[in-house]
C-alpha cells in the first residue's frame, strides 16, 4: 500500500541554528521554509500553504479568510512568533477549529527595559541632543545654564515626589515599575479595563515590596492629571483605540513624559504631535506608532524634536527573540501532535461566531 504523505508545515522565516533543528529533526514532517530574510511574499505563501497542517508565521503575515481558504481543511494550528495577534482573524480560526499559539511573557523583560530607556530619552531630550552631535552642531553651540535641560526621572530634594502612571497594569507594566523603583519613584497609579476585577491585596503587596507611599487604581482623568511619566502598556484593538487623545493629553502635566511600547493605535498621533508642539507635555518616547511601518521622515511625530521614535524594537534582544522563536516552534509542534494544550495558547472560545 502507498504510504500517506507527511503532514506539511510552512515556516515564514528561517529561525536560526538554535531553533530550526527542533523542526528539521522531525522526520515525520515536511517542513517548507521561506528562503529569504525578508517578509514572505503573499503569492508564495498562498501557493505553498495548500494542504498544510501547521504554519509558523510572523506579525507581517495576515491570517485572514483568504489565507485559511488557501490552506484548506487540514490546517490544525497557527503559531505566531509574537505576543500580539491583530494580524490574525480570531473568529475565523475559532469557527474552523484551528488552534493559535503565540509568545507572551518571553518579551516582558526586554520591553520593560526599553520602556525605561524611552522615558529617560524623552525626559532628557535624547533625540534632540543626539542630532546636535550627528549634524555637527555641537562645536558651534553656546552653553547656557538651563540649555538642553529636561525633567529629571528620579526624585530629588527639590522635587521629592515622583508618580509613575500606567495605562494597563499587566506583566510588562509591573516589570517596568520594578525597574523604576531605584530612581526614587514614590507613588504609582494605573488605569485598567473597567470590566477587570480590582485587586487591592495585590496592589498592597506591590506597594509594600517596592517601598511606595501608594499604589492605586484610578480613572483616566486622574491618570492624566497625576502622572509625572505615563507608560502606555494596554492591549490594542477597537476598544482601546485613541484612549490617549487630545482631551486626555490636555490634562497632563506640563513636564510629564508619555511612553508607548504597546500598540500604536492607543495614542492619537495627531493629538500627540499637537500636544508636543504646543507644549502641553514635555516629551514622548514611542516604540510603536499608528500606521507603522509607514512612518516617513516627514511624519508629524518624527518631526517633533521632543519625540523619540523607534521602529518597534521592544523585543529586539538576542535572548528574547531566541525565546520567542523557540516557543513558537514548540507551539507548532504541540498543535501538530494533538497535545491537549500548547505551551502558550490563546483561548479562542470567546471568539466563536
Amino acid at each position: 500500500m502507498p504510504t500517506s504523505p507527511k503532514p506539511k508545515v510552512v515556516v515564514t522565516r528561517h529561525l536560526g541554528p538554535d531553533v530550526m533543528p527542533l523542526l528539521e529533526a522531525r522526520e515525520d514532517l515536511d517542513v517548507v521554509v521561506w528562503p529569504d530574510d525578508r517578509a514572505v511574499d503573499r503569492d508564495w505563501l498562498l501557493e505553498n500553504i495548500s494542504g498544510v497542517s501547521g504554519v509558523l508565521v510572523m506579525l507581517t503575515e495576515k491570517i485572514d479568510k483568504e489565507f485559511l481558504d488557501a490552506a484548506g481543511p487540514n490546517l490544525r494550528v497557527v503559531s505566531t512568533m509574537s505576543v500580539g495577534y491583530e494580524h490574525v482573524n480570531l473568529p475565523e480560526l475559532a469557527r474552523r477549529g484551528i488552534r493559535l499559539g503565540y509568545t507572551p511573557d518571553v518579551l516582558t523583560a526586554a520591553v520593560a527595559d526599553l520602556s525605561v530607556m524611552l522615558a529617560l530619552m524623552a525626559s532628557r531630550n535624547g533625540g534632540e541632543v543626539v542630532s546636535l552631535v550627528q549634524e555637527n552642531k555641537w562645536p558651534s553651540m553656546s552653553w547656557a545654564p538651563f540649555g538642553l535641560c529636561g525633567p529629571q526621572l528620579s526624585a530629588t530634594d527639590v522635587s521629592p515626589k515622583r508618580t509613575v502612571g500606567f495605562l494597563g497594569f499587566g506583566r510588562i507594566a509591573q516589570a517596568t515599575l520594578a525597574r523604576l523603583i531605584p530612581f526614587g519613584i514614590t507613588d504609582c497609579i494605573y488605569a485598567s479595563n473597567p470590566t477587570s476585577v480590582t485587586t487591592p491585596s495585590r496592589d498592597e503587596d506591590l506597594a509594600k515590596r517596592h517601598g511606595l507611599n501608594s499604589l492605586r487604581r484610578v480613572d483616566m482623568d486622574q491618570l492624566a492629571r497625576e502622572s509625572d511619566m505615563l507608560f502606555v502598556l494596554a492591549p490594542g484593538g477597537p476598544s482601546t483605540r485613541h484612549l490617549v487623545n487630545e482631551e486626555f493629553l490636555k490634562k497632563m502635566k506640563k513636564f510629564s513624559v508619555l511612553v508607548n511600547t504597546s500598540r500604536g493605535t492607543l495614542v492619537d498621533s495627531d493629538a500627540l504631535a499637537k500636544a508636543l508642539k504646543e507644549k502641553w507635555i514635555w516629551g514622548a518616547g514611542l516604540d510603536v506608532v499608528e500606521g507603522e511601518p509607514n512612518v516617513p521622515a516627514n511624519h508629524l511625530l518624527v518631526k517633533e524634536p521632543r519625540c523619540v521614535v523607534l521602529p518597534h524594537v521592544g523585543s529586539a534582544t538576542f535572548e528574547t527573540r531566541l525565546g520567542m522563536a523557540t516557543l513558537a516552534a514548540r507551539n507548532l509542534l504541540a498543535g501538530l501532535d494533538g497535545k491537549p494544550s500548547l505551551p502558550a495558547e490563546l483561548d479562542l472560545n470567546k471568539n466563536k461566531l
